[in-house]
């Protein structure tokens, strides 16, 4: 035997939740591809007789950092500039700073993203 309702109108609500976490890490690697020398003071001048100043470039191999490859110019340190005091006796300064190529900075940014939908259905009917 078929069951019949016995009522004529109605209402039915449906709730549904959902949550969901998102982690999150990003990895930026900078590289430096040359060089750079510098050199300052004072009372003093190139040792080399035709006031050569800058390190001979020399290109080396490949190098592979983080899946990345990446190739750089570097200075040949045996070529390095010298240096000679202007005026013997008297005070003087000298500063060289020499930069190489390679990785220079690793960035690693890491956030978490948490998100919640909710639905609500509701429904109506009547006979």
């Amino acid at each position: 035997m078929p069951v019949v309702p016995q009522f004529r109108s109605g209402s039915s609500t449906t709730s549904s939740t959902s949550e969901s976490v998102i982690n999150e890490t990003i990895t930026s690697h900078q590289y430096r591809t040359g060089y750079s020398y510098s050199a300052s003071g004072h009372n003093i001048e190139s040792a080399d007789l035709n006031g050569y100043i800058n390190p001979t470039a020399t290109t080396l191999t490949e190098q592979t950092v983080g899946g990345v490859n990446f190739s750089w110019t570097s200075p040949n340190l045996d070529a390095v500039p010298r240096w000679k005091i202007t005026n013997g006796g008297a005070a003087f300064s000298l500063q060289e700073t020499l930069i190489t190529p390679g990785l220079d900075t690793v960035t690693t940014i890491t956030r978490t993203i948490n998100s919640s939908t909710t639905t609500e259905t509701t429904t109506t009917f009547g006979q």
